[in-house]
């Protein structure tokens, strides 16, 4: 088996030496001098010393000149109060991106990230670690176009105290990696342009992304089988006939971990490489930033690539990444159509806006069917997607929302993602799929079982981001494996359309953090036995 890829945006190493002279810059990112150990006694009185003339010290970036240091220079990343009810881990978060924003504008090509450890916040280290990577990471069009900009630095150094050292280097550093492999990954798919990551272009980065890997793919393309055993997907898929460069791809992953399997996770992800709204066109101005709409897939394979770096044991992931184009034109689906779903569910079209959860639907049904039939050890069932706006209008940008169905909710899944979310700034809401929900997708006609959507906006329609959770389960037959079945299955929606990231900016990989956090975390081997 090859070596998996790493896909760090540069090399980090890791130091006990402030003075190592392999750096031309200390970066320090702390709550306050107070919190610092004396170990750092040298930056504690230079700071100081500022701090006598300029009170922002405290609230701002500041530079100082410090003769004993690499290149004389000490940038100070304050994070600002910790400890009030409004303040959480992205503080560190935060204050580690603004700072790394600083050492490149002053052009520093091997900074040195100080972050000593915190009593309120046991992660704040890996946290801050996984922030300044996230700044350091370069677009892969940028990467391909121009190869003087590989990279914005040539080497991050990580400090760490002598008596840390193995464990900085044995547990943090291998789970950063993981971790921050796995979110370039999904940074590469979901943030570039509708043509470098057309559907196809995705398939091809993926196969090679995991060749000879822990990761098995398997690319479904052509439109025989997908119309037979997809058949809401492929009418997405419809508008791209005569466009070969934007034909659907469904790309199947699997990982297993050595030893007994006791969990099997299912993801599907919506993978939408551009949304033009379809036949129900998006008018107005609203189809810029529509390449983000594969954000979704994008994490699934970041995720696959965390679990192709740290090898996880005892668990099984099955992929499934639903890469479509919404297209418009001649050959494009309507509203009004009703297509039948690989569950066998008469759906009426409503809005060909509405297109993530037809692209998903079926390779859900598909998930929900081999659980069943191959008996898979304790399921797991996932959609991940930028799905709807009303999920930002309801809990704002920043969160992914997450929603249970019965045996899901039963065993706290949405809390359990929410809790490893809150442990390393990755933060999750949790919603719930109600009854009102399910009445919405019922048929309106005896021509159809469910209407797929209404024809208004979800942010204008009310509980705008439950109603799609309820229509796959509906859609997909997971209805019949509730908490009143005799094969219950959970099955948890996330929503990352808040989450995924800016736009214009860079895609934050979301959910990858709280799903290596919640379901990987005591499986990865390690010298030491730690948590991520």
């Amino acid at each position: 088996m090859a070596a998996p890829r790493i896909t760090l945006p540069c090399p980090v190493a890791v130091t006990t030496d402030l003075r190592n002279a392999d750096y031309d810059c200390v970066l320090l990112v702390a709550e306050n001098l107070d919190s610092l150990p004396s170990e750092l006694a040298v930056l504690i009185n230079h700071v100081s010393k500022l701090r006598e003339v300029d009170k922002s010290v405290d609230n701002e970036v500041s530079v100082l000149r410090v003769d004993e240091l690499p290149g004389k220079r000490l940038v100070f990343s304050p994070t600002g109060p910790i400890n009030r009810d409004q303040d959480d881990i992205r503080r560190f978060q935060d204050a580690a991106v603004s700072g790394i924003k600083k050492v490149l504008r002053m052009g520093s090509k091997s900074p040195l990230l100080v972050v000593p450890s915190n009593s309120l916040y046991e992660d704040t280290r890996l946290v801050s670690l996984l922030a300044a990577l996230h700044a350091l990471y370069v677009p892969i069009e940028v990467r391909e176009a121009d190869k003087t900009r590989v990279t914005k630095v040539d080497t991050l150094g990580f400090w760490t105290t002598e008596t840390s050292r193995e464990e900085t280097e044995n547990v943090l550093l291998k789970v950063a990696t993981g971790v921050e492999s796995g979110r370039a990954v999904a940074r590469d798919i979901g943030g570039s342009d509708p043509e470098r990551m057309a559907a196809p272009r995705v398939a091809e980065y993926v196969q090679e992304l995991f060749a000879g890997s822990a990761v098995q793919v398997n690319v479904i393309s052509d439109f025989e089988t997908l119309e037979r055993d997809f058949p809401l997907l492929a009418a997405v898929n419809r508008a791209t006939r005569a466009v070969p460069r934007h034909h659907a791809r469904l790309i199947q992953l699997d990982y297993t971990g050595h030893g007994e399997i006791d969990t099997t996770l299912m993801i599907v992800g919506k993978g939408v490489t551009y949304d033009t709204g379809g036949a129900d066109i998006k008018a107005g101005g609203f189809m810029a930033g529509m390449h983000r709409d594969k954000c979704g897939a994008a994490a699934t394979a970041g995720f696959f690539q965390t679990l192709n770096i740290l090898r996880p044991k005892g668990i099984r992931v099955i992929g499934s990444m639903c890469m479509v184009r919404n297209s418009v034109g001649a050959e494009c689906y309507v509203s009004d159509e009703i297509i039948t779903s690989r569950a066998g569910k008469r759906i009426r079209i409503g809005n060909t806006d509405a297109e993530g959860r037809m692209a998903m639907t079926d390779p859900l049904c598909l998930m929900k069917e081999r659980a069943v039939k191959e008996n898979l050890v304790n399921p797991y069932l996932f959609t991940i997607a930028t799905l709807t706006g009303h999920a930002i209008r309801a809990m704002g940008p920043s969160y992914s929302i997450v929603m249970d169905n019965g045996p899901a909710r039963k065993d706290m899944v949405a809390q359990k993602l929410f809790a490893a979310g809150e442990k390393l700034a990755d933060p999750f809401e949790i919603s719930t799929i109600r009854r009102e929900d399910f009445e919405f997708n019922k048929g309106k006609s005896e021509y159809e079982d469910l209407l797929q959507a209404n024809n208004a906006p979800s942010t204008m329609t009310n509980r705008g981001h439950q109603v799609p959770a309820a229509f796959m389960i509906e859609a997909s037959g997971l209805e019949k494996h509730g908490i009143d079945s005799a094969t219950p299955l959970r099955y948890s929606h996330i929503d990352i359309a808040g989450s995924s990231g800016p736009f214009p900016g860079i895609p934050t990989g979301a959910p990858i953090v709280a799903l290596a956090k919640a379901f990987l975390s005591t499986r990865i081997s390690r010298d030491r036995d730690t948590h991520l």
